[in-house]
């Protein structure tokens, strides 16, 4: 393993299970305010207050590295805030209108898969075996953990959109990261994507797509912004340029263990044999794919070596509407 991988590691993992889980009672309170609304307010305030944090003396400043950008790299941030931010929460949301959570939950959990497969194909070279056999202990697991729900066509095809938005919220990102670095990049894409989602609103809701938010929403979207948004992509970002998008994707099978965890404590579910045998196979995946088990398991790509890295941004399956 390299010398910045276990930072690497942590950081992912900090992202996808302490801010995910963080997020869970913003999300409940944001139930009834409009989707596309409460979207452009919390990655538009997100943006905002990046703003301080995107230069550093010495470096040069951001707007000259975006005036660098080619229309190529627009075009592709623009899909990446559209294709896994609004995009992602947009079709988790149509999918819970006919399936339960768990199904959209299982179809996600089958992302560390197709990420350590498309990003080494996309890059020139074959997927690394020992993060191909982990990403598919992560899968496993993560089924595991949340089982099957009832659904229709409806819920299997959104759920499947759902899937596309977070492998895209990696693969995407691949080639921008390393030229904007992790908070240029969130901050790039939390401004586009509050721009694309008020143009949403507009064509869904027209004028009603935002209103004053009451206290409690207000606070809501806050923390959603500041926290969730803010820290959580930034950490994200962090660890997928030291571990790289394949291995880093592993931890989001951290979000269904971390979820089922917690579950009792909020008396909205119960911890089983079957969410214990899904925690350990998540947990074999995520040790052998990071090279906790051995260091041949650690060799994959760096976002500061020659091929650069992605976010596979972390977020939870849950009926809320204002996700990630």
């Amino acid at each position: 393993m390299n010398a910045t991988s276990p930072r690497g590691a942590l950081l992912a993992a900090f992202a996808c299970v302490l801010l995910v889980g963080a997020s869970f009672t913003a999300n409940s309170v944001l139930g009834d305010y409009p989707y596309a609304g409460g979207q452009a307010l919390r990655y538009g305030l997100a943006a905002l207050l990046l703003l301080p944090l995107i230069h550093r003396p010495g470096e040069r400043r951001p707007a000259a590295v975006l005036r660098l950008l080619t229309g190529r790299q627009w075009a592709r941030l623009a899909l990446l805030a559209g294709v896994g931010m609004v995009g992602f929460n947009f079709a988790v949301l149509a999918a819970e209108r006919s399936a339960e959570p768990a199904v959209p939950g299982v179809f996600v959990g089958c992302a560390p898969i197709l990420v350590a497969v498309l990003v080494p194909l996309l890059e020139g070279r074959r997927p690394t075996r020992p993060v191909l056999y982990a990403a598919a202990l992560v899968a496993a697991g993560a089924f595991t953990v949340q089982g099957w729900g009832r659904t229709d066509l409806s819920g299997v095809l959104c759920s499947a959109g759902a899937l596309a938005g977070e492998v895209g919220f990696a693969v995407i990102a691949v080639p921008v990261l390393r030229p904007l670095g992790p908070k240029l990049l969130s901050a790039t894409v939390c401004a586009i994507a509050a721009a694309e989602s008020a143009v949403l609103g507009l064509a869904l809701d027209g004028g009603g797509f935002l209103r004053v938010p009451t206290g409690a929403e207000a606070v809501a979207l806050i923390w959603q912004a500041a926290v969730v948004t803010v820290i959580g992509f930034v950490c994200w970002y962090m660890g997928m340029q030291r571990v790289g998008a394949e291995r880093a994707t592993l931890f989001s099978g951290l979000i269904p263990v971390s979820a089922a965890l917690t579950a009792p404590l909020a008396g909205a579910g119960s911890y089983g044999l079957a969410q214990a045998a899904g925690s350990c196979l998540v947990g074999l995946g995520v040790a052998i794919g990071s090279g906790v088990l051995g260091r041949r398991g650690a060799t994959g790509p760096r976002a500061n070596a020659p091929a650069p890295k992605a976010d596979a941004g972390p977020r939870a399956v849950r009926r809320s509407a204002n996700v990630l």
